[in-house]
């Protein structure tokens, strides 16, 4: 799929095919949306789902940009925005797997709680700052040529992937995806593992909600809107099956440039915006029937 939206933009525009568009527009736009797939991957791993991550991205940035505009607290502020989201995955994760409720009930109530509060905390007005060292750290080229922003997407996605292939949560995040009853029967500790999948997802989208907030200098309680839906897209496009255990982050970033590619060609051919919601939800389906590997569903509902 993604060779052949490639291809396709390729012969139909001039622009797409250049160092300049494919850097600095699609891969700098699909940053935030690779780190919040990234997040929501390792649920999925576990046969679960993080209903949640695009309003942690608007807590964590709003509380980011709050510290830094009324609070003077500068650089401080991006570490703290961070453990806002990796506090709220605890919370996550504790009361789905501590509680026995199941997953999307979980983060679909705590989705609600995290966007009240940011809408609370803001009076769902956007909260601007003026800080321009911090700007650059997402929109910054310490590369050159290449922004910031897409260095941390990389750096992370490599991090985010050996912490799937290489440590024992990795493997256990999994086993509990292919079967969680023979897991807990070898001795595996089922409840701090899933626990751990929702703390990884919290604090990815903590730092997906600092970058945002620091490349447009400014959060909103309505930030992360949108990003759920694609992160979900992207992920099952990606290779990672909702059933659990098969695919993994490595696998993710490959969805993510399907809809990073998709939207820029749409914007480079000035597809209308409305239109471009259309074709994106046909190509998710088509993209996703053609991941699937329905050997290993008995049943679609």
């Amino acid at each position: 799929m993604l060779f052949i939206l490639m291809g396709v933009f390729t012969a139909t525009s001039d622009v797409f095919l250049t160092y300049d568009n494919l850097v600095g527009n699609v891969m700098m736009n699909s940053m935030i949306l690779l780190f919040v797939a990234l997040a929501g991957t390792f649920p999925i791993l576990q046969q679960s789902i993080d209903l949640s991550v695009a309003s942690i991205v608007s807590l964590s940035g709003v509380v980011t940009a709050l510290l830094i505009n009324n609070y003077q607290f500068g650089l401080l502020a991006l570490p703290v925005g961070v453990l806002a989201g990796t506090g709220v995955g605890v919370l996550n994760g504790v009361v789905f797997a501590k509680g026995k409720i199941p997953s999307f009930l979980v983060t679909l109530g705590s989705l609600s709680v995290f966007s009240g509060s940011a809408l609370l905390m803001t009076g769902g007005y956007s909260v601007p700052f003026n800080a321009q060292g911090i700007r650059q750290i997402a929109i910054g080229r310490t590369i050159p040529q290449v922004p910031n922003l897409v260095v941390w997407g990389l750096v992370v996605y490599v991090l985010v992937s050996l912490l799937a292939w290489k440590t024992t949560f990795g493997r256990y995040t999994y086993a509990l995806g292919e079967n969680e009853r023979v897991a807990d029967f070898s001795g595996v500790k089922v409840d701090r593992y899933k626990i751990g999948a929702f703390v990884v997802s919290g604090t990815l989208c903590g730092l997906a909600g600092v970058l945002l907030a620091a490349r447009i200098s400014s959060a909103t309680p309505g930030m992360g809107s949108g990003l759920l839906l694609q992160s979900i897209a992207a992920i099952v496009m990606g290779g990672t099956a909702l059933t659990g255990g098969v695919g993994g982050p490595h696998r993710t970033i490959l969805g993510v440039l399907v809809i990073g590619v998709l939207t820029n060609g749409m914007n480079l051919l000035s597809v209308q915006s409305f239109v471009q919601e259309i074709i994106l939800g046909f190509v998710v389906i088509f993209a996703v029937a053609m991941s699937m590997d329905r050997d290993k569903i008995d049943i679609v509902k």
